[in-house]
This record gives C-alpha cells, structure tokens and sequence, in this order.
C-alpha cells in the first residue's frame, strides 16, 4: 500500500442487501486507465455488524467489521485477512457518502486506525477524482 498509495485516488462504492441477510458491495474505481467494477458479497459471519468474503484474486476469507456508523453520512471498517502465503492482510477504510467527509468523521476514522495500530504514515485520504463516479441508469 505505501509503494502505491501516491497512484490511488477515491473509488465510488454502493452497498445493498443481498438476500441471504449478508451485503453486496460494489465498487467502481479506475485501474490501467479504464473503470472497472467488483462486486463483492459480504456474509453474514457473526455478531451483527461482522461479515466475511472471499478474495476473487486470493481464494482465501477476509473478516470485515463495521466498527462505527451513523448510517447517514459514514461508516468505518477493519477487514482482515491473507494474501498468500505468510501475508496478512489488514485495512480500515472510511466510507463515506461525500468525497469531503467533515472533519470531525476524518479524525473518528484517523483515532480509529490508529487503535488499530496503523502509523501516520498508512493513515491516508485519497484524493477526491471525477474518473470513474457517474452514476449509471
């Protein structure tokens, strides 16, 4: 993440219920120059709140947990996992339903990674990107 978070920039993500109570999530975001969409379903795995899915790139089961939301405006996350052998995966991500969440929700989310134990360095805000955000009939 350090070596390509100068590249990143926002994604755009819808979340809907699936219909076995888990959530589908979809995200659209620009990779080589073209938008591509994933869509991932998250599962039921546990207390409310707790969800898991698996990698499409890696085959293995990621734990996703929505830590905090007020379901208005934004939600944090912590998803860990394994991306192949002897390498854990671990990301809290804000969502938000701007690209300019307020600064009270940037600093929940910063105090949030930091618990976790992520360094100023790997706490980062993408830049906000018009690329890839239409919205689609």
């Amino acid at each position: 993440f350090l070596e390509k978070k100068k590249v990143l920039s926002m994604c755009k993500s819808a979340v809907a219920p699936a219909a076995d109570g888990g959530l589908n999530l979809t995200s659209t975001f620009l990779r080589k120059d073209q938008c591509e969409t994933r869509t991932l379903l998250l599962r039921p795995a546990g207390p409310p709140g707790c969800y898991s899915y698996t990698s499409p790139h890696w085959s293995s089961t990621h734990e996703v947990s929505v830590a905090e939301t007020d379901y208005e405006t934004y939600a944090l996350l912590y998803t860990e996992g394994v991306r192949g052998p002897g390498r854990d995966f671990h990301m809290a991500t804000l969502y938000s339903r701007t690209q300019t969440p307020r600064a009270e929700v940037k600093e929940k989310f910063t105090t949030f990674a930091k618990s976790l134990g992520f360094t100023e360095e790997g706490i980062v805000f993408l830049p906000k990107t018009e690329t890839c955000m239409e919205e689609r009939a």
